[in-house]
This record gives structure tokens, sequence and C-alpha cells, in this order.
């Protein structure tokens, strides 16, 4: 099998084509000299895939600026929409488009699974809808899933290797109070997912997170205690908005989201609970 995959030199994407490839697939990758290129050579490299997935986007915790605020839409939107052009001009279609999208798309105010959905108003959940919109415009032309990605926990990067430090030294503590929704998943859970849909061919939004439900403080107490560490010192809500401005907001703000439909497909998490996840991450099992 070949697969495409756009942004494969990010953390998902990297663990992504080291499990393509130990399966003996052939991995195509995608970067911005490809989207900044000639349309014919993007199409050239479709027409080989088998399957297209999509992961490009500049990331999300930085100050916004409003050229930064662009460059997070554009990094999405325009990246999909040369994507989804791409299909619909190679003469031979991939058999499945798999497209990233964030459980940001969801307010912090109930739990949702993929059926019983509603979306924020904020920027994160405005930029959410509107890179699904375009990656869904590919489904006249082939099948198409919609990733709704939570906090990916890697131990070689994202979000766990930047809070390592401070807890480790023992200055962790629960972020804005604490009471805001963390859904995670572990990268080997990831991986396994995207391996999941491609080989059963679905289609339609996923959330991948683990089933497991927590909220900051849940996450913050479990990690502290797989690390034998105080997390005794909040981050206030103001002190992110001083580093970050309005980009705060990824900070501030959660989702509850369940994975209902790996869940329904008789999808098996190898780290359904958090501390299990981060003991194998951090090797403390």
């Amino acid at each position: 099998m070949k697969v495409l995959i756009s942004g494969s030199s990010g953390l998902v994407g990297k663990s992504l084509t080291a499990a393509f490839l130990s399966k003996s697939h052939q991995v195509i990758p995608v970067g911005r000299a490809d989207f900044n290129g000639s349309k014919d050579a993007l199409i050239a490299k479709v027409s080989q895939a088998d399957v297209v997935i999509n992961l490009s986007g500049a990331p999300i915790v930085a100050r916004w600026t409003e050229s930064y605020k662009k460059e997070i839409i554009e990094s999405r939107i325009k990246t999909t929409a040369l994507l989804v052009d791409a299909i619909t001009l190679s003469a031979k279609k991939p058999g499945l488009f798999i497209s990233t999208s964030a459980v940001g798309i969801y307010p912090d105010n109930e739990v949702f699974t993929e059926a019983n959905a509603h979306y924020g108003d904020d920027f994160l959940a405005k930029v959410c809808l509107d890179w699904e919109a375009e990656a869904m415009k590919a489904s006249s032309q082939t099948k198409v899933a919609i990733f709704r990605l939570g906090v990916v926990l890697a131990s070689n990067g994202g979000a766990l290797s930047k809070l390592l430090f401070p807890f480790r030294m023992g200055l962790g503590g629960p972020v804005a109070g604490g009471k805001q929704g963390f859904s995670w998943i572990h990268i080997d859970d990831l991986v396994k997912a995207y391996l999941f849909v491609i080989e059963k061919q679905l289609d339609g939004i996923f959330n991948l997170t683990a089933p497991e439900i927590t909220d900051n403080a849940g996450f913050t107490n479990t990690l502290a205690k797989v690390l034998s560490r105080p997390a005794i010192i909040p981050v206030p809500a103001f002190a992110l908005r001083l580093v970050y401005g309005e980009g705060a907001t990824a900070l501030i703000n959660g989702q509850k989201a369940i994975p209902a439909r790996l869940l329904q497909e008789e999808f098996n998490f190898h780290y359904p609970e958090l501390e299990q996840a981060l003991k194998n991450l951090l090797h403390k099992e």
C-alpha cells in the first residue's frame, strides 16, 4: 500500500511513517515545498497514493498575533484545499482521505461523542469547522474520514515533553483552575487507530481520544503521582494570557470527548487509562 502523508515531519507524521514502513508500506511525504510548488507535481504524488493522510497545520500553542492567526488558518485550510483539488484532478483516486481536526471544535461544557456534537464559537472551533468542511469536499471523489485529535501524549515530543521539566522540579500544578476538560490519547493508540480505520476502510467523524474522561486537574494529579512529585503550584489564567495573549485560549479551555465510533467498531485501546499511559511513556511500568 502507498500512503501519502502531509505533515510527515511532525510528531504524529513521524510515528505514522515508522508504523507504515514497519509493515512494508510505501510512504510518500508531502511538505511545504510541495504545497508551494507545481500543482501538477502534487497531483502526480496524490495519484500514486492508495491513502492520503492530511496532518498539516502550524502549532496552536503560541502567541496569536493577527499574522499568526492567519498562518494557523492557511496552514490548515489552504493545504487541505490543495489536497482536495489534487484528489479531484487525479486520474487515479485514493481509496481513503483522512484529514485531521481537533476536539477543540467542541465547547467545554459537557461530554461529547461524534453523534451528540455541539460546536464552540471561539477561534479554534471555527478553524476546525472550516477545516473539516474543506476536507469533506473530497467526499464526492473518495471516502473521507475526519480525525478529531485530543492531546497526543508521547515520550519524544508534544505536550508531555514540555511539562516534564517543571513537574520533575516540583513546580507543576493545575492550569487556570483545572476544571477544563482534558481529552488525550497515547501515541501508540493514535497510530493504531489510523491503521484500524484504513484496514476497515471506514469514513466519517472520529474522536481520537482515550475513553477515560478527565480534566486538567485530573491530568495534573496523575502526572504528579506517576513522577512522585507534588503538584501544588497552580498556573493562573492571567499568567498564560501575559505570555500567549489570545493564544492562551488553547491552554485555558478544554474539552471532554469520547471515542464512541471507535468503541462501536470494537477498537481495542491499549492505553485506555491515563495513569497506565503515563507510566508507559515515562517508563514507570
